[in-house]
């Protein structure tokens, strides 16, 4: 099998596992509102090891980073964190805040999720959560490892606003997104979009297209082949472009910055839209070019467990799933896009939002099954 079909295979199995996995999970916990106490976190030392993006990534490296961080801060504890410069770094890593005596270990991204199970399994006193997926690498509906809690992102719902949004000012009538690589997590924004395009074309009457990603032939969608921002992403980016795109989305990490790259050379009016963070805060690179961003609350959820495991007297492992009922998902103002979409786009969005949160409105998603 080659390597692009043994990911497309490996995306698919993770899809059906995670759905099953997640299917007895209970909703999103609240934010912790217990008090530390010095004897509660005595001892409690959070960590964390980034994927190859690094903590400056401006995407989702950064925010957990961010929420690890502040969250130490406010329990009065020093963290330790190390970086990835390659995937063989992963399993080092690991075991080296292990032999620090790290008491809670976060890693990002379903990179590791190997690495990550197997040093929980060999080291169950300490507790592990993982950013992005669910540890679940033997799809058998649970996580692989009793002491590992998942921290996960029901981004299909943020997505079909920007779709929506994203549809409503589109000039050309055709929208584009694609992806870094094909794993659910990264698929997951691109189904969601189309949704929002699909549905904003059924209330309208229009028939805006999506290039890059078909709802019907998910397998046939477009994917870079990585997480960073380097010539592939700037070329498939000016590929939409020349298809005629004029709305952007990109999911991968930093190959957001590859599509603002094209979009400026271009000297066309595209407009762009980031993934995981509010990149027009993260990267104001391309401030004029961002219509809006889709976004996890990856700092929240991170801070959030922190808190928990230092203050609990059991790790609660249940997976976190953040939506737009518990304000895990949303998506970013227009900035300085707010005089240039229609006037009354704002108002459909927040009623389209309750819609989705009162189940009117269904988004599908393999964390929504």
């Amino acid at each position: 099998m080659s390597i692009t079909k043994r990911r497309l295979a490996l995306g698919g199995l993770a899809t059906i596992a995670t759905a099953a996995l997640l299917a007895g999970c209970a909703s999103a916990p609240a934010t912790s509102t217990s008090t530390p106490t010095a004897s509660a976190i005595a001892g409690f030392k959070p960590c964390m090891v980034s994927d190859l993006g690094g903590f400056d990534d401006k995407s989702f490296n950064q925010l957990g980073y961010e929420g690890l961080t502040e969250a130490a801060a406010a329990l009065g504890v020093k963290p330790i964190t190390v970086q990835s410069n390659a995937e063989t770094d992963y399993a080092p890593n690991i075991d080296s805040l292990v032999s620090q005596n790290c008491t809670l270990i976060v890693t990002v991204g379903f990179a590791l999720s190997a690495a990550t199970v197997t040093a929980a399994l060999a080291n169950p006193t300490v507790d592990f959560a993982i950013i992005d997926d669910a540890a679940d690498n033997n799809f058998d509906g649970k996580t692989d490892a009793p002491n590992i809690k998942p921290i996960l992102f029901d981004t299909a719902q943020a997505a079909f606003l920007a779709g929506y949004a994203s549809a409503s000012y589109s000039k050309a009538g055709k929208v584009a997104t694609y992806g870094g690589m094909n794993f659910p997590t990264v698929t997951i924004f691109m189904d969601g979009f189309a949704q929002g395009v699909s549905y904003f074309n059924s209330q309208k009457g229009k028939s805006v297209q999506v290039l890059g990603y078909d709802p019907a032939n998910p397998d046939a969608a477009t994917f870079t082949g990585g997480f960073e921002a380097n010539d592939t992403a700037k070329t498939t980016a000016q590929n939409f472009i020349d298809q005629g795109a004029d709305v952007l989305l990109p999911v991968g990490g930093p190959i957001f910055q590859s599509a603002g790259a094209a979009i400026t050379d271009s000297k066309k009016s595209v407009a762009l839209l980031g993934a995981d963070a509010d990149v027009f805060n993260t990267f104001p690179t391309y401030a004029d070019l961002y219509l809006t961003s889709v976004l996890k609350g990856i700092k929240q959820a991170t801070g959030d467990v922190v808190n928990q495991a230092a203050t609990a007297s059991t790790f609660d492992v249940t997976s976190y799933i953040g939506n737009l009922k518990n304000d895990g998902v949303g998506i970013a103002p227009f900035h300085n896009f707010a005089s240039k979409v229609d006037p009354g786009l704002q108002a459909e969005l927040d009623t389209i939002k309750a819609g989705i949160i009162s189940g009117t409105i269904p988004v599908k998603s393999y964390l929504s099954k």
